[in-house]
């Protein structure tokens, strides 16, 4: 899997900051970013096989841990995706 390696911090420090940092990565290291110059927002809705499943695992990671951030029942048990 494809990870945010940077020797320095993340500027971003909020909520879900690491997960999204991760799926940049991925999304920029993908096929469909460097060969067909499309941009991130582009290759997430394509299914063709040119975005890995990592990228798809990590869209769904990301959804979860801001979906987490709203519900009140997480509070206890805490992010998902952290």
């Amino acid at each position: 899997m494809m990870r945010y390696e940077g020797t320095q911090q993340l500027a971003d420090e909020t909520a879900c900051a690491r997960v999204r940092a991760d799926l940049k990565m991925c999304l920029l290291q993908s096929d469909c970013c460097k060969k067909e110059h499309k941009l991130p927002r582009e290759c997430l809705s394509r299914t063709d096989g040119s975005v890995p499943d990592e990228c798809h695992a990590l869209r769904n990671t990301f959804f979860e841990c801001k979906r987490s951030l709203l519900d009140n029942r997480q509070r206890f048990r805490g992010r998902k995706g952290y």
